[in-house]
């Protein structure tokens, strides 16, 4: 099975990320790091003991890698539309602790395997050969701690509670169909809507918030 490890905020710029999670949650987010394989960087909120949000953009002062960066960031002006369209909460992240056993049913909607890394810390990450994000966004992107426990209990708690996650999509149905197929444990709520879009409802120190 798989299980949701964590959200993710897909911004222009990492500043303007931080912003929009202040904004949206009143929350100032630390700074995580930066992922030299993918010459990207991010903050991290904790969500709960094994649940977080991340804020990812690309690293200007990075070299760009050989390979695809994740999370579609390679493409900046759709990363850019999407945001001026107000879907910033662009992905999240499914986590499994056999990804070659998921890869090997699943590898067309996920893609090949990675490792990757972020300090002292490194795992396992599948992305598109074109580093666009699984299903255009619909499905999750896989992640394997590799055998070490998701880092969401060792961040610094700040009061933010996940309380609901959901997704609008215009096929409910055919949403349903897919997170089933992939074995998701926790799926998000799936609410019928105009085009893609996801939303996580927040309990923070200044009341029940939104973020999209």
């Amino acid at each position: 099975m798989l299980k949701l490890d964590h959200l993710t905020i897909i911004a222009p710029s990492l500043a303007e990320g931080v912003h929009h999670v202040r904004d949206a949650l009143g929350i100032d987010m630390p700074f995580g790091g930066r992922h030299p394989e993918m010459a990207t960087h991010n903050h991290l909120l904790r969500l709960g003991d094994d649940i977080f949000l991340e804020v990812i953009a690309v690293d200007p002062q990075a070299e760009r890698p050989a390979a695809a960066r994740w999370f579609g960031l390679d493409d900046a002006k759709a990363v850019r539309a999407a945001w001026d369209d107000g879907r910033r909460l662009g992905g999240w992240v499914a986590r499994s602790g056999e990804i070659d056993v998921v890869l090997a049913w699943h590898g067309p909607v996920f893609g090949d395997k990675r490792r990757v890394s972020r300090g002292d810390r490194s795992w396992l990450f599948a992305v598109p050969p074109d580093g666009a994000l699984p299903m255009n966004g619909l499905a999750p992107s896989l992640i394997d701690w590799d055998g070490r426990p998701t880092p969401a209990a060792a961040m610094p708690d700040l009061g933010a509670r996940l309380k609901r996650f959901e997704v609008e999509h215009p096929d409910p149905a055919r949403v349903a169909g897919l997170y089933d197929t992939l074995g998701l444990a926790d799926p998000p709520d799936i609410l019928r809507g105009t085009q893609l879009r996801y939303r996580a409802i927040i309990e923070t120190p200044h009341g029940i918030r939104i973020l999209q």
